[in-house]
C-alpha cells in the first residue's frame, strides 16, 4: 500500500510537470533557463522553499536539533531576515540589469574572468559537495524508509547505490529536459505536500508522547528538558549565540541572495512586484520552519532518550516509529519530491551557469540560443554523472548538515564579499575582486584544514599532558582551541573587503560603474514591501527574545 501510494503521487506530479513543459515555449535559453521570464509570486515561494527542504535539511537539522535544542533553529529563523534583504536590495538591481546568472552581474561590474572564475567555483561546489550530499543523504532515507535492502535482496552498501542513481537519472530528466519551469512546477506542488507531510511527523510526534494529545505532549517535551528550548546556543554547540552576529548572517545573505540554486527563481520572475511577493512569502513560511525542521529533532531526543547512536538517525527513526502506516507511502513521495527538487534545481543552476557563463561566453561565442541550450543539456548529464559516482563515498563524512554548512565556506564567501563590494562601491577594479575571491578561498581552506587541525590537536595533546582525561572536557578543550568557522567566515569577509577597498584606492577603475536599466521586466516594486518586510523582522526577533534563557 505504501508503495502503490508512493508511486501515485510521484507519477502525478511528474505529469503535471510534463503538461506544464508542454504549454510553454523553453527551446531558446532565457525559457529554457528562467521559464521565460514568467514565474509567479507563488510560484516562486514555493520553489524556493522546496529547493531548500531536502533531506540533507530534514535529516541534517533536526539531527542536530537532536543534540542542540532548538539553537539550531537559526538556521531556518534568520533565513528569513535574509529573503527581506535580498527582496529590498538585491533583486531589484538583478532585474534592473536583466541578469540570468549572479556571474553576469560580476562580468558587468568587473570583468569576464572575474565571472568566469565565479562560475567555475559554483559549479565545483554544486559537483563535489551539493549534489553528492543531497543524493547520499536522499539515498539513506528512502532506502530505509522502503527497507530497500530486504526488499532487493542486496547489502546496504550495494542500496544505497541504486538509490544514488534511481534518484539521479529521474532528477537529471526533470531538470535537464524540463528546464526551471518543469523545476518550479514540481516544486511547487511538491512544496504542498512536503508541509502537509512535514507538519503530519511531529504531530504524531508529540501524540505519541502526549498519549494522544498534541499539546499535552508539547508540555511532557518542555518540562522534560527546559533547557532545550533555548534560542541562544552555548559554546561547544552547533550554533553558539555570538555566531549570528557574524558568520551566519553572512551565510544566510549569500544562500538567500547570490546562490545561483535559489536565487534564480527570483531572476525568473515576471516582474520586480512579484518577485518580491514571492521572496516575502517565502521568508515569513521560513520562520515556521523550525516545526519540521527542528521540533521532530527534539521529540526524537526525548522519544529515544537519547539513546540512538548517531544524531543523523533521529528524524528517520522518529518517523519509522510515530507515523501510521498507510501515511508512510505518501510522506515516502513527498519526501522524494524534495530530494528531487533540491537535486534537480542545482543542476539546473550548474547547466544555467555552464551553457551562458562559460559556453557561450568562451567555448563558441557565436552560438545559437537552441545550441547554447543543448551544449547545456550535455554538461549537465555529465555533472549528474560525476556526482552519482562521488556521492557513496561521503558515507564516512560525519555529520552530513555541519559538514556542508562549513565546506561550502570554500566559495560562498568569497563569492558573496566580491558581490557586496562590487554594489556597494563604484570604482574597485577588476584585479581587486580576482585577487578577493582567490585570496578568500585559499584563506579559509589554510584556516579550516591546516592550521584549525593543528591547533586543535596541540591543545588536546596539552590536555592530555596535564592530566584532563574527561571525554566532555576534552571537547570543550577543542572547541575553545580554534574559532568557530562561522567566526572565521565573518573575519576573512571584513579582510577581504579591506583588501579591494585598499586595491580600488591605489588602482580605481577609470570610470565609475553604472548599473544600466535593461527594460526586460517592470521594476516596479510591490508598494508594501518594506511595510511587510519591516513586520517578519520584527517577528524573528520576538521569537529570539521569548525562547532566550
Amino acid at each position: 500500500m505504501a508503495l502503490i501510494s508512493f508511486l501515485a503521487f510521484t507519477i502525478l506530479v511528474a505529469l503535471i510537470s510534463w503538461w506544464s513543459v508542454r504549454k510553454s515555449d523553453e527551446s531558446t535559453s532565457d525559457g529554457y533557463f528562467l521559464g521565460g521570464r514568467s514565474l509567479t509570486f507563488g510560484v516562486i515561494a514555493g520553489s524556493m522553499l522546496l529547493t531548500n527542504l531536502s533531506t540533507e535539511q530534514i535529516v541534517g537539522l533536526n539531527g542536530s536539533a537532536y543534540k542542540d535544542g532548538l539553537s539550531v533553529m537559526a538556521w531556518e529563523t534568520l533565513a528569513a531576515l535574509s529573503i527581506v534583504v535580498t527582496a529590498v536590495f538585491l533583486l531589484p538591481r538583478y532585474l534592473k540589469g536583466g541578469l540570468t546568472t549572479v556571474p553576469q552581474f560580476l562580468s558587468k561590474r568587473f570583468d569576464k574572468t572575474t565571472k568566469t572564475i565565479t562560475s567555475g567555483l559554483f559549479l565545483t561546489g554544486y559537483v563535489v559537495v551539493l549534489l553528492p550530499v543531497i543524493l547520499y543523504s536522499g539515498s539513506v532515507a528512502i532506502s530505509g524508509m522502503f527497507d530497500v535492502p530486504e526488499l532487493l535482496g542486496v547489502s546496504d552498501t550495494t542500496a544505497l547505490v541504486i538509490c544514488i542513481w534511481g534518484i539521479g537519472i529521474i532528477g537529471s530528466i526533470y531538470a535537464v529536459f524540463g528546464g526551471l519551469k518543469a523545476v518550479a512546477v514540481s516544486d511547487s506542488i511538491n512544496a504542498i505536500g512536503l508541509i502537509i507531510g512535514g507538519v503530519l511527523i511531529p504531530v504524531f510526534g508529540l501524540m505519541a508522547i502526549g498519549d494522544g494529545s498534541v499539546l499535552d505532549g508539547l508540555h511532557v517535551l518542555v518540562d522534560a528538558n527546559p533547557e532545550r528550548f533555548d534560542s541562544t546556543g552555548e559554546s561547544g554547540q552547533e550554533v553558539p549565540f555570538s555566531t549570528i552576529f557574524t558568520g551566519m548572517m553572512l551565510v544566510q545573505l549569500f544562500y538567500w541572495g547570490t546562490n545561483q540554486q535559489i536565487i534564480q527563481r527570483g531572476l525568473g520572475a515576471k516582474s520586480l512586484a512579484e518577485g518580491q511577493k514571492g521572496l516575502l512569502l517565502a521568508a515569513f513560511l521560513k520562520i515556521l520552519g523550525p516545526i519540521i525542521l527542528v521540533l521532530p529533532g527534539m521529540i526524537a531526543y526525548y522519544y529515544f532518550e537519547g539513546g540512538l547512536s548517531s544524531s543523523d538517525l533521529a528524524y528517520p527513526e522518529l518517523v519509522r516509529a510515530v507515523l501510521p502506516k498507510p501515511l508512510m507511502g505518501f510522506f515516502a513521495a513527498v519526501l522524494f519530491g524534495a530530494i528531487l527538487s533540491s537535486f534537480n534545481s542545482v543542476l539546473n543552476s550548474s547547466v544555467t551557469l555552464f551553457g551562458i557563463d562559460i559556453y557561450k561566453e568562451h567555448i563558441n561565442k557565436e552560438a545559437s540560443e537552441r545550441t547554447v541550450v543543448k551544449y547545456g543539456k550535455i554538461f549537465g548529464v555529465c555533472l549528474a554523472l560525476a556526482a552519482m559516482f562521488i556521492a557513496p563515498l561521503i558515507a564516512n563524512a560525519g555529520s552530513l548538515f555541519s559538514y556542508l554548512q562549513e565546506i561550502n565556506g570554500i566559495y560562498s564567501i568569497p563569492i558573496f564579499t566580491i558581490i557586496v563590494v562590487g554594489y556597494l562601491t563604484k570604482r574597485v577594479p577588476a584585479i581587486a575582486a580576482k585577487i578577493g575571491i582567490i585570496s578568500g578561498s585559499l584563506l579559509y581552506i589554510i584556516s579550516q584544514f591546516w592550521i584549525g587541525p593543528n591547533m586543535r590537536s596541540s591543545a588536546i595533546e596539552a590536555a592530555k599532558a596535564s592530566g584532563i582525561t574527561d571525554v566532555e572536557a576534552l571537547r570543550m578543550v577543542e572547541v575553545d582551541a580554534y574559532p568557530h568557522y562561522l567566526h572565521i567566515m565573518a573575519i576573512l569577509f571584513i579582510t577581504n573587503i579591506v583588501i579591494m577597498l585598499v586595491i580600488g584606492k591605489i588602482y580605481p577603475r577609470k570610470e565609475p560603474f553604472v548599473l544600466e536599466y535593461t527594460k526586460q521586466v517592470s521594476i516596479e516594486p510591490y508598494k508594501y514591501v518594506k511595510q511587510v518586510g519591516a513586520i517578519i523582522c520584527l517577528i524573528v526577533v520576538g521569537i529570539y527574545v521569548y525562547f532566550a534563557k
